[in-house]
């Protein structure tokens, strides 16, 4: 006779522990590097290469001298290891270039302020500040070149006169936003043509307060590029957006002029812009025009940034369903509600790698001011190698510059990723 027992287990049994080789460091490197035989093979071959290429330049850069006088002291020393003492020694120049010594000051607070402007922009949970994001580039300007504090104010109080000007029409005369918006336009231009200029006299004479002025040929270093950098930057995305919008326009003029840009833009070398706002748009301004030199570097950078940003745009808008476009359509949105709820939200989210690949380039290219002598750090690296004291040095002034552009490129990517990953919502 044969008998049936039954066991019933009372506690559950705990899981057994992953395999080493599928956590862990062990577990990333096998996942991640040594995943199959060529994998293997290119990791092998990479680790060759990078030993090969720091084989020499650690101990070159390691006891490297920091404390003498010249080149030639450097070479006495030890002729194989770099000779960083130029850094120590113009380490200031290639921050400020000829900017007046007693203002470091001035670009030192504008570039703190700069982190402080940026951190509500990128960081949402801190838009409570963005008050200060808004006033940011009257107090740069004001900072940088100096003059007078109120010739810079005047700006903000026109415009913020004109935008309650056209709020209280909105809200007590007028129904119709055109209307509103062009008396309103027209309110602050008399305010600017007539009136700005009395009040901005009367302000220096009540209540003076100014910084001594700074031309900008004096400006240089990585502070010239900071500035055409993140200029151009935030002025060439909402510029490159109503591009994209306009070359996807069903009014034939509008679309026209938007094409006709981007290609133009496209299609024409930065170095050809620099050159015109150097030297070719003196000859189509009225004679003793004073047209600054910086600023016409930003506008050129801005608008052929802007050219570039628009294709990114563009394609993230063509890579949106149709039926996006019929769903807000459905919904009752008009145009410009359904792209600011709807349709531009979801086309920068997939234009995210593409828009800071394009802002990675801008600020890479501010290089290229060089070439219409403006002194950025390339360039103030010809005129410290021009001093007898260092003439003959490269490597140690281009691997320093190098390394300051890579942490600001690098930034810029970290964010993106940081940025993609928040917004990833299909998984």
């Amino acid at each position: 006779m044969i008998t049936k027992i039954a066991f019933v287990r009372k506690k559950e049994i705990p899981p057994s522990a992953p395999p080493i080789t599928e956590v862990g460091l062990i577990g990333w490197l096998r996942q991640n590097l040594f995943s199959s035989w060529l994998n293997s093979t290119l990791t092998v071959l990479s680790v060759y290469f990078i030993v090969i290429m720091l084989w020499d330049f650690i101990p070159w850069a390691y006891g490297g001298h920091w404390n003498t006088k010249s080149l030639r002291e450097c070479l006495d020393l030890d002729p194989d290891v770099a000779c960083f003492s130029v850094l120590t020694a113009r380490w200031k120049q290639l921050l400020f270039g000829l900017y007046p010594a007693e203002e470091y000051w001035r670009p030192t607070l504008t570039f703190i302020f700069l982190l402080l402007a940026i951190v509500p922009i990128l960081f949402p949970k801190f838009f409570r500040f963005f008050w200060f994001s808004i006033i940011y580039p009257g107090l740069a300007v004001w900072l940088l070149w100096g003059g007078s504090f109120w010739s810079i104010s005047i700006v903000y109080i026109g415009l913020t006169l004109g935008a309650l000007f056209f709020l209280t029409l909105i809200r007590r005369y007028l129904k119709n936003y055109m209307i509103a918006a062009i008396l309103a336009f027209l309110f602050t231009a008399v305010f600017f043509l007539f009136i700005s200029n009395p009040l901005v006299g009367l302000l220096n004479v009540i209540l003076p307060i100014s910084l001594p002025f700074v031309e900008s040929l004096k400006m240089g270093g990585f502070t010239l590029s900071l500035i055409v950098g993140v200029t151009g930057i935030v002025a060439s995305f909402p510029i490159g957006i109503l591009l994209a919008l306009g070359r996807q326009s069903n009014l034939p003029v509008i679309k026209m002029i938007c094409v006709g840009f981007i290609e133009f833009i496209r299609g024409v070398p930065l170095i050809t812009l620099l050159f015109v706002a150097s030297v070719l748009l003196n000859y189509f301004l009225p004679p003793g025009t004073n047209f600054d030199i910086v600023l016409r570097v930003v506008i050129m950078v801005t608008l052929f940034s802007a050219a570039y940003m628009a294709e990114v745009i563009r394609g993230g808008l063509a890579g949106l369903p149709l039926g996006q476009h019929e769903a807000s359509a459905s919904l009752g949105l008009t145009y410009w509600q359904s792209q600011r709820l709807i349709i531009m939200p979801q086309a920068l989210k997939i234009s995210i790698p593409g828009i800071v690949n394009t802002f990675i380039g801008l600020f890479k290219d501010t290089t290229l001011v060089s070439i219409i002598s403006l002194r950025d750090p390339v360039g103030l690296a010809s005129t410290i190698r021009a001093d007898q004291k260092w003439n003959g040095i490269y490597w140690e002034l281009y691997v320093a510059i190098g390394l300051m552009f890579f942490i600001f490129c690098w930034g810029m990517s970290q964010y993106s990723q940081y940025l993609e990953r928040k917004l990833k919502t299909d998984k």
